[in-house]
């Protein structure tokens, strides 16, 4: 009995061994196979979390008896609205304002060279050449103000058009969705169907607060940034905003922007974006990130700062910016299955 149950062991163990023996040498196929998938799938992926995320938006409205149709355009149109102004309106000036950002912070650099003998020529270089580049793109895509559709190519635009569809659509049968999930999970098990109530319940307060963290940012750094007379408030403003993205680390660097540029054209300029980015630093960590997050979705900065790291390492860009709401999924599952795994490790104990 114990033989057999030995050569069973053993059989199994040869044939995972044989598994991974032949996944490794054929894996140029799947690494290709699973990119190719990746693709396919990307725009559907954009497009189902950009419906998650405003989904809340259309049922507030409809909490308030606006009709679902009415909601839904309102949400969308809305979206478009402020996809419109920032390419249509704002393009030109934010390139004036890249400009001027960046040549303020070779400027900066420059003097550093003059002031303390430290040659910075490569880095300098790299910096204007990155930057005509960016122009050069730029410029390719927006002409008086406006984008040139003309010059985008075929596969860039059915990307769009297809992740804007698959968008509207998703966020259409949204309800349908939830309602087919809910039903699912809740033939399955009751805590399983908890457990994504709960994962959901807090994606939707990260997202709610996410959302209006970006709005605040935004014009709290461009009208402070514009009162004391920052050449680049619009564009710091901007970035500030979008900083978000990237916890604690983003914000720093924005910051680090605001003052070089602000050194290279006046120190009475410089200390007023010191004073401006100290100040808003500390009323954005204790006021109004508590105000709008509430008690929920606290992550230690330890937490936060391991996971942006372990996320840029992974996965790129892409890995630091879902690196928090990554965190708070992970956090939440190990405090809804903590009690589960204490029992289970109190039975081994016993045994």
């Amino acid at each position: 009995m114990i033989k057999n149950k030995l050569d069973f062991k053993m059989i199994n163990a040869t044939l995972l061994i044989f598994s991974v023996y032949l996944i490794y040498q054929t894996k140029d196929f799947w690494i290709n196979a699973v990119s190719l998938i990746w693709k396919i799938i990307l725009p559907f992926v954009i497009a189902f979390a950009i419906a998650y995320a405003l989904y809340p938006l259309v049922r507030k409205l409809m909490n308030k008896n606006v009709p679902k149709g009415v909601s839904i355009t309102i949400v969308v149109g809305g979206l478009l609205c402020i996809i419109g102004f920032m390419l249509i309106l704002s393009a030109p000036f934010l390139i004036d304002q890249v400009r001027s950002l960046f040549n303020g912070i070779v400027a900066f650099l420059k003097q550093l060279s003059i002031d303390y003998g430290i040659n910075f020529k490569t880095v300098q270089d790299n910096l204007s050449g990155n930057f005509n580049n960016i122009l050069k793109i730029l410029g390719n895509y927006i002409s008086n103000g406006a984008v040139s559709v003309i010059s985008i190519s075929f596969d860039y635009l059915s990307k769009i058009f297809i992740i804007f569809t698959s968008f509207v659509y998703f966020l259409i049968d949204m309800d349908k969705i939830r309602k087919v999930s809910k039903e699912f999970l809740k033939s399955k098990s009751d805590k399983i169907y908890n457990y994504f109530k709960l994962i959901d319940d807090e994606m939707e307060k990260y997202l709610s607060g996410f959302l209006k963290i970006i709005f605040i940012s935004f014009v709290e750094y461009s009208v402070l940034y514009s009162l004391i007379g920052h050449p680049n408030s619009l564009l710091l403003g901007g970035l500030a905003a979008f900083s978000n993205l990237i916890p604690y680390f983003g914000g720093i660097i924005v910051n680090i922007i605001a003052a070089i540029t602000a050194f290279v054209i006046s120190p009475e300029l410089f200390m007023k974006t010191c004073i401006v980015f100290i100040v808003c630093s500390g009323v954005d960590g204790n006021v109004i990130n508590p105000l709008v997050y509430g008690k929920t979705n606290k992550v230690h900065p330890l937490i936060v700062i391991t996971s942006v790291f372990a996320g840029g390492i992974l996965f790129g860009v892409i890995g630091i910016v879902i690196s928090l709401p990554l965190s708070i999924i992970l956090i939440s599952t190990y405090k809804y299955f903590k009690s589960d795994l204490i029992k289970i490790k109190n039975k081994r104990i016993k045994k």
